[in-house]
């Protein structure tokens, strides 16, 4: 039997990147997946053919996690029409990068809205359907940065770090419902955004590494499986590092 057979999933921001990455391991896995993107038709509507030839019930929708009544709304529609909700993974995110000194004010409430408040509108928006079936997984993708800080993205590492707080005090809240909280910090992941980056920069980011390498969307991809599936079942309010040993 597949680890998720049977189960239902939400996924934000999963076109590209990460989240698609998570939508294919959970797709083949057995998870029905409903997943959102921003702008992305294309790839979008690529990755939804991928995942129902993987013989599971999978659909694209368009919307905007940092607005609350947008997922208030893809919340409902989702389950209209999957029938239900089992899991649900924060991964919507942005990066407005800048120091401190030339960031504007416009750049860092952008992000705070997209990486944190998105996380607060789709867990509201699900907590009732969790409550009520006594049950539920919600994984909030975070970062090494939420963790330790870097400079130039003081507005990306507060996002990140506030969805840490978030999700131990969402552990504590729910914790008794037997709705389980986790975070993944994810450190330096390879993907197309970073083939665009300098070979030389980027081979002496893996240098730095234990693990000699960047890690890869299923990396990340099979830690959110565990913390989904019933492996993990007295699992709840940590952070799981994929950083390939970046922070020990």
């Amino acid at each position: 039997m597949k680890i998720l057979e049977g189960k239902k999933a939400i996924i934000t921001g999963a076109s590209r990147g990460i989240g698609s990455g998570i939508a294919e391991v959970f797709a083949r896995e057995g998870a029905d997946v409903a997943f959102t993107y921003s702008s992305s038709d294309g790839p979008a509507k690529e990755l939804e053919n991928k995942l129902s030839g993987m013989g599971v019930k999978a659909r694209a929708y368009k919307s905007d996690a940092s607005s609350f009544e947008a997922a208030e709304e893809l919340v409902a529609r989702v389950l209209e029409d999957f029938g239900g909700v089992d899991i649900l993974v924060n991964n919507a995110g942005i990066t407005k990068d800048n120091l401190l000194m030339r960031m504007s004010e416009e750049d860092f409430d952008k992000v705070i809205e997209i990486n944190l408040k998105s996380v607060f509108n789709m867990t509201k928006a699900i907590q009732r359907t969790f409550l009520k079936q006594r049950g539920g997984s919600i994984i909030n993708m975070s970062s090494v940065v939420g963790v330790k800080g870097n400079a130039g993205q003081a507005n990306y590492a507060a996002s990140k770090a506030g969805m840490i707080g978030f999700t131990k005090s969402v552990a504590l809240e729910l914790g008794s419902r037997n709705i389980r909280c986790n975070a993944i910090a994810p450190g330096f992941i390879e993907t197309e955004m970073t083939e665009k980056l300098d070979e030389k920069t980027v081979q002496g980011w893996r240098d730095a590494i234990p693990l000699k390498r960047g890690g890869t969307p299923e990396d990340v991809a099979n830690a959110c499986l565990y913390l989904a599936s019933d492996l993990s079942a007295y699992v709840t309010g940590q952070v799981l590092h994929v950083d390939g040993g970046m922070l020990t």
